[in-house]
């Protein structure tokens, strides 16, 4: 019984045994396949990630780190037409952050270092720092003295690269003309702006891998190269360029004169030698920079013109021989009326010759030659001397003035224009008008880089009116003129003044106005054309015989002696004069009268002052200062 209890006991075990066996192969079985599966999952994953899910991966992964990097190129240096600097880049470095990590390692002491070295308060630091978790800039155009010592410090999560900044070596004297570039280096102002493509050139590109904290750790290649920009040279003389600075700043200064422009125009190849304006601003330091600085009144601004248009008038008269230098013009008892209005001289001259009608700036002689020519006749010469046109000089702002269309003239605008009343023009319009006169009656294209071909102008008046022009330009110049102060030591020179009340709304100012003198030099065969206006002065002296003509009178001296002009008078010693006192200039001494709108007014006084654009008060060219015009 015991045995056969033992046998099965033994069968049981053996069953069970066998089915513990059974169950566990199973089991291994079953994971054998699971981790078979699995291999074979992980296999296609990787043939997938390896083969047809490739590119996909490599896009995620380049986006995660792989970063493309623009190669800044170096901007274009400009010369002066003598290869002078006046524009450079220079070295420097962009500091920036990574703020998370930057607050974290800035101690108390390093923190203040930094705000030290970058010129800013420590609040001013930590509210950056504050601004962006991942990036932020704490100071661009860095020295790289400056840059050097912050590297030393070795902070984490501070940074820098490298980038440029323009330097500009004349400083305030070429700021109008060169303008400046701003923090990302592009062109703001002045030649800067309007060549910023050509100087500029074109940024390279390359490929890097970046780690998790934004360092490139890996050149994965150049994209492509960076194009640099190219040099530019103009037109513009560095020394005839300070020269004619400061003898304007000296003008403004003692004249007290709320503005002043200057303009020198090479009368053979149109360039432009010298270009000044004041108020000016530093570019090297625009900390304090407002728009009556940044403004190029010598392109921007527009006035009227006065007397100083009354030789183009004359030229057209003589052009189409309605008059000769000698035929008498009756300018009567110096009080002309036309259209109820009562238009004035200095004096009653009388008789006078076509020569001597722009010698004595009469203006009632300039009614009587207009009145020999048609208003379209006068409006096509204004236009052919690029009045009431834009430059096309390839400058930022240069303004086209106004010369409203003929058909809406009335007889007393077109009086009032034939001495430069009722028309607006810009300095750089008016030196460029004057170019007919000394280039044998062509109008000629001005250009702020440097002209190696010939030009080409566009003829307005025969040779032979250019020359007879220029020597009534010089009997205005000389004794018994207008601008008897423009004399210039050692050369002949001839031009015309001019002093226009400044317009205020639909009027004018009683005492307020725009002081002028345009003129050529050597007479004989122009070299320039120099062209000077000082806006509203204060001293008490306003005429632009006693103004502007003695800052022409010192640029055309310097500036032919800087061409090497020999001079070709050899008496112009004798022809200087000094400086008029105040209480003289004012007593407005025969002979020496100056443009005024001289108009009476009748009872259509509001039309006139609307529609013909002159004061509403009774002026006579005394009130304009007569000899020292």
């Amino acid at each position: 019984m015991s045995t056969t209890r033992t046998r099965c006991s033994l069968g049981t075990r053996n069953h069970l045994a066998t089915e513990v066996l059974r169950a566990t192969a199973g089991r291994s079985s079953l994971v054998v396949l699971l981790l078979f599966l699995g291999f074979v999952a992980l296999a296609a994953r990787a043939f997938w990630i390896q083969g047809p899910g490739n590119a996909f991966y490599e896009l995620e992964g380049k986006k995660r780190f792989q970063r493309t990097l623009e190669m800044p190129a170096t901007r274009g240096k400009i010369f002066d037409r003598t290869g002078q600097v006046l524009a450079t880049s220079l070295p420097v470095k962009a500091i920036w952050a990574i703020p998370e990590e930057a607050s974290v390692a800035l101690s108390t002491k390093t923190l203040g270092q930094v705000s030290g070295l970058l010129n800013m308060a420590e609040p001013e630091l930590k509210h950056k720092l504050g601004e962006d978790k991942n990036f932020v800039y704490l100071k661009r155009q860095v020295s790289t003295e400056v840059a050097e010592k912050i590297a030393a410090l070795k902070i984490e999560g501070i940074y820098q690269q490298r980038e440029y900044k323009r330097f500009y070596p004349e400083g305030a004297a070429m700021a109008h003309i060169i303008g400046f570039t701003n923090v990302e280096d592009r062109g703001q102002e002045g030649m800067e702006l309007s060549q910023e493509k050509e100087l500029a050139g074109q940024a390279g590109r390359r490929k890097v891998i970046k780690d998790r904290m934004g360092r490139a750790v890996e050149e994965l290649g150049v994209i492509a190269s960076p194009r640099e920009g190219k040099d530019l040279q103009l037109s513009i003389d560095s020394k005839i360029q300070y020269l004619a600075f400061d003898a304007l700043r000296a003008a403004v200064e003692k004249h007290r004169a709320k503005a002043g422009s200057v303009v020198v125009v090479d009368a053979q190849t149109g360039e432009i030698l010298a270009l000044a304006n004041l108020p000016t601003y530093n570019p090297n330091d625009r900390t304090h920079l407002s728009g009556e600085q940044l403004r190029n009144r010598v392109l921007t601004d527009t006035f009227e013109p006065g007397s100083s248009a009354k030789p183009i008038t004359v030229a057209l008269a003589l052009e189409l021989g309605r008059v000769k230098p000698h035929t008498i013009i009756q300018t009567g008892n110096g009080k002309f009326t036309i259209a109820g209005s009562t238009i004035t001289d200095t004096h009653a001259y009388g008789a006078l010759t076509v020569e001597q009608v722009i010698q004595k700036s009469s203006n009632i002689g300039m009614i009587k030659i207009a009145k020999q020519l048609s208003s379209k006749e006068m409006w096509g010469m204004f236009t052919h001397v690029g009045f009431g046109q834009a430059p096309k000089i390839g400058f930022p702002g240069a303004v086209a003035g106004k010369v409203r269309p003929y058909q809406s003239w009335r007889p007393i605008e077109q009086a009032t224009m034939s001495y430069g009343y009722g028309l607006s023009t810009s300095l750089l319009q008016l030196a460029r008008a004057y170019t007919i006169f000394a280039s044998d009656g062509e109008l000629i294209p001005l250009s702020m880089t440097k002209v190696d071909a010939p030009v080409q102008g566009v003829r307005v008046i025969s040779p032979h009116t250019a020359q007879v022009m220029r020597g009534m330009l010089e009997l205005a110049a000389g004794t018994g003129g207008t601008g008897l102060r423009a004399q210039a030591e050692g050369y002949r020179v001839g031009g015309k003044s001019g002093t226009a009340h400044k317009q205020v709304g639909k009027g004018y100012a009683a005492h307020r106005y725009n002081s002028f003198f345009v003129g050529l030099a050597p007479i004989h065969a122009p070299r320039i054309v120099v062209a000077v206006m000082l806006e509203e002065p204060s001293d008490g002296t306003y005429f632009g015989g006693a103004v502007a003509a003695p800052v022409f009178s010192t640029v055309v001296s310097n500036t032919l002696r800087a061409l090497n002009v020999l001079p070709d008078n050899a008496m112009s010693r004798l022809a200087m004069v000094p400086a008029l006192p105040k209480s003289r200039a004012q007593k407005n001494p025969k002979n020496e009268s100056e443009n005024s709108p001289n108009v009476r007014r009748d009872g259509a006084a509001n039309t006139i002052r609307r529609r013909a654009l002159v004061p509403s008060t009774t002026l006579s060219s005394s009130d304009l200062g007569g000899a020292a015009s």
